[in-house]
């Protein structure tokens, strides 16, 4: 199932490009794939999946479904057809779960994990463990699970779920998906009513995977306006019959190479636009950016839309600090996007990203360095100075950061010199098949001679 594996080893270097143009399809969106499989791993019955997301992350999921004692299988076509064990029947796995790279998959799996009666043992990629889980894992603890971990709560770890598992009512202290679906999930398997207070709304794709499969769920507002969940838990859920959306974290890098690059015009086919993953575009859009939604429908309980991208001249803006939940991981890209815009882009409100596998505020500081882009980093901010024909140039360490390392290709291909990274696998982690789609669109990749790396 991995892409990653396959992708050409060695170093890419992406230079100055004519137009864009064309029509696109993004792979799977990988939120969706991973909840799509990890919930037919507890529905009674077959749940058959189109469009998963066929990356390293994904492939991770479904080994660890497979571990737990689902059935899991994928057809030459790319359809998963997982058999679920039913709410609370997961076994006790054999071996280590690797999680690989894919947080979101840990996430998931740990919250799961906390409300059944077995012990696991989780590992994980070096940039995994060293993310501090100790905020995910403190809710999970006060629903009785008991966990040993190394210091700061890392991978590697081992979780034992709580034999009762009990309902709490829990405030999200910062903005993360992660952690409220983490809690959502261990409340699948807790008799009584689990609570999340989300006082700023973060992606809802738990909550309507978890609608679409028939859990107790409820959704209403407290009286300061912070949303509530509600799960009632021990809930047979139902199989289902699902196509995933196009993912519009892959999206966002044509998105900002077509506006960036004059003359350009491209058509990306069927992107998910939930409201709150779309903030890079509504921040686009206020740069100056020409983005049309059109052809606006309904998939797996998703909207999803056609998007039009025409080349336009953005001019910087403060984006508000409220946003960053809707947009957390395309703040790289925004940062290319910024680089092309007349006047500053202002970015605030960006401490999430120093919690991530590595601290991503600092290396995306790093590589506008690199770049020649004028910046200035704050705490939690990042503002970007730019220029109609910025310098780009450099070479980016793509083992650092995926999107980081896409994000400044996309540069090399609008800036005056050519940006290359060390390693064109790295791409495929976040976006299988970035080079050979953006190339089928006019874009301009190389392999650098020795002396360019």
């Amino acid at each position: 199932m991995s892409t990653a594996a396959g992708a050409s080893a060695g170093p890419l270097q992406a230079l100055a490009s004519g137009p864009l143009a064309g029509r696109v399809r993004m792979p799977g969106d990988k939120s969706i794939s991973h909840r799509a499989l990890t919930l037919g791993a507890l529905a009674i019955g077959e749940t058959v999946i189109e469009g998963v997301l066929d990356s390293d992350d994904v492939a991770a999921s479904a080994r660890a479904m497979q571990a737990f004692g689902a059935s899991v299988t994928r057809d030459p076509s790319g359809v998963f057809r997982v058999k679920g064990v039913g709410v609370g029947g997961f076994l006790e796995p054999e071996d280590i779960v690797d999680c690989g790279d894919a947080g979101a998959m840990a996430a998931l799996t740990l919250g799961l994990v906390a409300s059944q009666a077995i012990a696991v043992t989780f590992n994980a990629d070096p940039a995994l463990r060293g993310r501090p889980l100790g905020r995910l894992l403190e809710p999970l603890r006060r629903m009785g699970a008991q966990v040993v971990a190394r210091s700061r709560d890392r991978l590697p770890l081992t979780i034992r779920g709580a034999d009762v598992a009990l309902p709490i009512d829990y405030r999200l202290p910062a903005a993360s998906a992660e952690v409220k679906s983490a809690v959502l999930f261990a409340g699948l398997n807790t008799a009584g009513v689990t609570s999340i207070i989300e006082p700023i709304p973060t992606r809802d794709h738990s909550e309507r995977m978890l609608a679409a499969f028939g859990a107790a769920l409820e959704i209403d507002r407290d009286s300061e306006g912070a949303r509530v969940i509600r799960i009632e838990g021990r809930r047979d859920l139902r199989p289902q019959r699902l196509v995933v959306p196009g993912d519009p974290g892959a999206a966002a890098f044509v998105i900002v190479a077509a506006l960036v690059i004059e003359g350009s015009d491209v058509t990306i086919e069927g992107v998910l636009v939930n409201p709150l993953r779309i903030g890079l575009i509504e921040t686009l859009v206020e740069m100056g950016g020409d983005i049309a939604l059109d052809n606006h429908r309904m998939v797996a309980g998703e909207p999803v839309a056609d998007l039009r991208v025409r080349a336009s001249r953005l001019k910087g803006i403060v984006v508000p600090p409220a946003r960053a939940a809707s947009m957390i991981d395309d703040y790289p890209v925004l940062a290319v996007a910024a680089a092309f815009a007349e006047g500053k882009t202002v970015m605030e409100g960006l401490g999430e990203l120093r919690q991530k596998d590595s601290d991503r505020l600092s290396a995306l500081a790093a590589a506008l360095a690199t770049s020649g882009i004028e910046y200035e980093e704050g705490p939690e901010s990042l503002t970007v100075t730019g220029s109609a024909h910025p310098a780009g140039g450099g070479h980016i360490a793509a083992g650092a950061d995926p999107r980081i390392a896409m994000s400044f290709l996309v540069l090399g291909l609008g800036a005056a010199n050519a940006v290359a990274i060390d390693d064109a696998r790295a791409a495929a982690i976040a976006f299988p098949g970035f080079a050979a789609l953006m190339g089928g669109l006019g874009a301009h990749f190389e392999t650098p001679e020795p002396s360019a790396r």
